[in-house]
């Protein structure tokens, strides 16, 4: 809590201000460049007077004169005042009431100090917006990390590399949009409210919708929506959206995320590893600057070929066991004992399988590569491997232990869909929440038919990798639990 006294010594000077005639909160401002623009431009500019703005970052009174710094989004001017170059009651009025955090409008020329800083000598100024509550300053500021989260416009203000992080990640979706954009994919938008979620496990909000007057579940994933475009006629599409996820938090996990999936029709799993690895490079070369990242504590190397890991091979390597034979759900719990792999008795063979897949393959795959052949049990909507049906044709890129993307030749199988569904059905039934649900539209979509296509999906998750960061510091205003 702010001190009632430095508040109301905050408000006195506010009403300072509109006692002098200027409006603390004025409608227009005169900016005429950008602090950076005046730096750059600075020999050029000689005695011309120029207009800039920004929010005070640090205020020096010398008597007579004062020094200030002020910050706009492009970086600092150091600002020079003085009596004898400007009116007196502007002067006091500056010194006196002008604060940390307050956003001024300066008039000025420019000129270099005793120390050799290019400033600007100012002669007019008025206030843009005047602060009336004291805020961190850039090094002893808010160091809590969930405070900073909840009140990211604090961290935004006094931390310059959070402000970086998310023009990065800028560059990341703008990246993805014009290398898929350049490849002749149409993005898309479709609805957040769904009768049915699908396309990932994964359990869903759920909403009323008043005017329909029907609950609907909040998109856990954006796949069905962008095959039924598939079926309509295009083939090239993809959308980058948000997507919901009632599941815990942790490093990798969030339950709003910015979400990207691509479909392209006639593209088999090969072209889309070629494609996707492609893609892979080039944003992290557009966000990085380079072609090596670091990632708890593992320094990743993404200028190589990515490897083809065999997911049964890697899986009877770690575990001995051989997922292509016999295999109940009874021996994975066993196996999963004998590790110390916590588990929920409600697990079915797939589920089993991914858990500890994650505990035992994941943990050893540091640097990049495509994990292919995934079983059908843990995947509901990719097409089965002709030359094996206990697998899929099926990828997923793995670095540094985490999951980077999911990918397969999509099931177009209207008969072999519904059974995988009815098959997820079950699972719910048994108490798997995040079992999918049978899609009864989507099924009729496939029904009117759908051609052979690749899918692909990513997430921020990418992003927040790229940066050696969880999701959660990547989001600009993640979900926080509210302070009681």
């Amino acid at each position: 809590m702010v001190r009632e006294d430095i508040l109301q010594t905050k408000l006195e000077k506010l009403e300072k201000i509109r006692e002098f005639g200027m409006d603390p909160y004025p409608e227009k401002s005169e900016r005429e460049m950008k602090n950076s623009e005046a730096l750059e431009k600075f020999a050029e500019l000689g005695d011309k007077k120029i207009t800039l703005v920004g929010r005070v970052r640090s205020m020096r009174p010398m008597g007579g004169s004062a020094f200030a710094n002020i910050e706009d989004e492009s970086g600092k001017m150091q600002l020079f005042l003085n009596k004898g170059n400007m009116a007196e009651e502007l002067f006091k009025l500056f010194t006196k009431n002008v604060e940390l955090g307050d956003f001024v409008q300066v008039t000025g020329e420019l000129f270099v100090t005793k120390t050799e800083e290019k400033s600007l000598k100012v002669v007019d100024w008025k206030m843009l917006s005047k602060n009336i509550r004291p805020i961190p300053t850039e090094h002893f500021g808010i160091k809590d990390e969930e405070e900073l989260l909840r009140k990211r416009y604090l961290d935004l203000m006094t931390n310059p590399e959070t402000r970086d992080l998310f023009r990065k990640k800028n560059i990341f979706w703008q990246t993805v949009r014009m290398f898929l954009a350049k490849d002749g994919f149409l993005e898309v938008q479709n609805p957040v409210f769904e009768h049915t979620p699908g396309g990932a496990d994964a359990e869903p909000f759920v909403t009323h919708h008043n005017a329909l007057d029907q609950d609907f579940y909040m998109r856990i994933s954006l796949e069905l929506a962008l095959k039924r475009l598939l079926v309509g006629g295009y083939e090239k599409v993809f959308e980058i959206g948000r997507v919901f996820r009632n599941e815990g938090i942790d490093r990798h996990h969030l339950q709003e995320f910015d979400h990207m999936e691509f479909y392209a029709a006639y593209w088999d799993l090969q072209k889309g590893i070629e494609f996707s690895e492609n893609m892979y490079k080039e944003i992290v070369k557009n966000v990085t600057g380079g072609m090596t990242t670091e990632y708890e504590g593992a320094t990743i190397d993404w200028s190589q070929k990515f490897p083809i890991v065999d997911y049964f091979d890697a899986f009877k390597k770690e575990t001995g066991i051989d997922l292509s034979g016999e295999v109940s759900v009874a021996d994975l719990m066993k196996k999963a004992d004998e590790l110390g792999i916590k588990y929920e008795k409600t697990y079915g063979k797939g589920r089993m399988i991914d858990t500890v897949y994650k505990k035992t393959v994941r943990l050893k795959m540091i640097q990049p590569c495509f994990l292919v052949g995934h079983p059908i049990e843990v995947s509901p909507l990719a097409k089965k491997d002709p030359t094996n049906p206990a697998k899929v044709l099926r990828f997923q890129l793995v670095a540094g232990t985490a999951e980077l993307c999911n990918a397969f030749a999509e099931l177009n199988d209207p008969i072999d869909q519904k059974a995988r569904f009815e098959d997820q059905m079950k699972l719910r039934e048994a108490g798997d929440a995040e079992a999918q649900m049978i899609d009864e539209d989507f099924l009729e979509a496939l029904e009117y038919g759908m051609p052979n296509a690749f899918g692909f999906g990513m997430s921020e998750r990418f992003f927040a990798f790229l940066m050696n960061k969880s999701v959660r510091e990547c989001v600009i205003f993640p979900g926080m639990k509210s302070k009681e």
